[in-house]
């Protein structure tokens, strides 16, 4: 019974976040005293990840590249 209930709660979480739900409306929500524990159980879905790769592939042309010198 605990299995359903820990798989139902991580489900939750995620649906949260997809939804676009504030962290801070989450951490009330999940009943979490500590925004770390929201963030770690709230992780961002591939298609968020692949997204944001994405965002600074279509703007690299603006980007200066910065070179570290070796010594």
């Amino acid at each position: 019974m605990w299995k359903l209930y820990h798989n139902l709660k991580h489900t939750f979480r995620r649906r949260l976040r997809t939804a676009g739900v504030p962290l801070e409306t989450r951490k009330v929500l999940l009943e979490h005293t500590n925004g770390d524990i929201t963030s770690h159980y709230s992780a961002p879905e591939i298609k968020e990840l692949v997204d944001a790769a994405n965002k600074v592939c279509s703007s690299s042309a603006d980007i200066d590249f910065i070179e570290r010198k070796t010594v």
